[in-house]
């Protein structure tokens, strides 16, 4: 049953999208002591605190190995240049995603191939997949959108079926889970991204590549550090993405609390539905089939951009992801004149993000949802 909204007090301290110094404050000690630990020891890159969360990380999410970079773009890009994937390759996936997706493909010389969403996840259509593979098809990169995720047990198959390279990205789905796996082990690899404002977010940039293959793991170290097989000798041209030793000791301390911090946002997003049930907004469809971890909680409205600017004015952040589509982005624009993907189109022209992350309070997710009532 729904309940209404606390009355909004005009007077209160504004909502942030995140509240990232809500956390930190919370492990404050335990980072700084793991910190002052780090610059003790004099070993800041591709130290023990790099091979530890690495050991950890790939243990938490059910895959062999796991190989620390620099982002989750860099996780992407390397992937697919130890899947081999080169210019006159095409790789299928989502126009609905941050643009990083494709320029990683546009990054290895091959082309990216946009495909229309499933209208209730928005994530990518598994048939839409099918109907776009073609000979020069070699991956295809499935997002795990907003913390759900996608359709894996429907695009296995087809990337069976076709010889096809699954690489997961996962930049927003660190700890979901779809039947008996987690997102990232699915595929030949799996991406992730530990901007401060993910699920599992670093204090800067950083990412991860988790894979099931031994050989695939050995070369994604490779790449990563120039090249190296052993020091003094260089194999093949990489790379300079390396995780710090800093980002990695942060990056295991909250490691430990993941599933904490996934619970929380998971109990804002419930209460947010109960909140906006009777409010003309579509809220966010969590497939029964995969657990939904919300990096994002996105709504629809049909007059989004005046609800957003109802709650700015009223001190509620309110972000979009995605206002365009990528197929339609300027950068990459020229290359898809002629396509048309009308379910991405009308999600970016509607969705629209509310606040969400796991210390929010029930006061601020009462001003939310009582803020956003006053605009519908």
């Amino acid at each position: 049953m729904s309940r209404r909204p606390l009355p909004v007090n005009p007077e209160a301290a504004p909502i942030p999208m995140v509240d990232l110094r809500a956390q930190h404050a919370a492990l404050k000690q335990e980072i700084l002591h793991a910190v002052s630990q780090v610059l003790d020891s004099g070993r800041y890159i591709l130290g023990p605190n790099v091979e530890a969360f690495e050991h950890e990380a790939a243990e938490f999410l059910g895959a062999k190995a796991a190989v620390a970079v620099a982002s989750g773009t860099d996780a992407l890009y390397l992937s697919l240049v130890a899947a081999g994937i080169g210019p006159g390759d095409e790789v299928i996936t989502t126009p609905f995603s941050f643009i990083a997706t494709a320029t990683a493909i546009r990054f290895a010389g091959a082309r990216p191939v946009f495909v229309d969403i499933d209208p209730a996840t928005y994530n990518i259509d598994p048939v839409a997949i099918g109907q776009a593979v073609t000979p020069a098809t070699c991956a295809v990169i499935p997002v795990h959108l907003y913390g759900q995720p996608a359709n894996i047990e429907a695009i296995k198959p087809i990337c069976k079926r076709y010889d096809l390279a699954l690489i997961e990205d996962c930049a927003q789905s660190f700890g979901a889970r779809r039947g008996n796996g987690m997102t990232g082990s699915f595929g030949l690899t799996g991406c992730f991204s530990f901007y401060p404002s993910k699920n599992l977010g670093g204090v800067g940039d950083g990412g991860l590549i988790v894979t099931s293959s031994e050989d695939v793991a050995q070369r994604l170290r490779r790449l990563r550090n120039h090249g190296i097989e052993r020091p003094g000798y260089h194999t093949e041209i990489g790379f300079n993405s390396r995780l710090d030793e800093i980002q990695a000791a942060v990056l295991r301390i909250k490691l430990r609390h993941i599933d904490e911090f996934n619970a929380g946002r998971r109990r804002v997003a419930q209460e947010y539905n109960r909140l906006l049930a009777d409010v003309p907004v579509t809220t966010p469809f969590e497939d029964p089939k995969g657990q939904h971890i919300y990096h994002q909680y996105t709504i629809l409205c049909e007059d989004r951009d005046r609800l957003q600017e109802h709650l700015r004015q009223s001190g509620v952040s309110a972000d979009i992801h995605y206002r365009m589509p990528i197929h339609k982005q300027k950068a990459l624009a020229s290359d898809y004149t002629s396509v048309s993907l009308p379910v991405a189109e009308r999600v970016s022209s509607q969705c629209l993000c509310l606040p969400i992350f796991p210390e929010m309070t029930s006061a601020q997710i009462d001003r939310v949802a009582a803020t956003a009532c006053q605009a519908l």
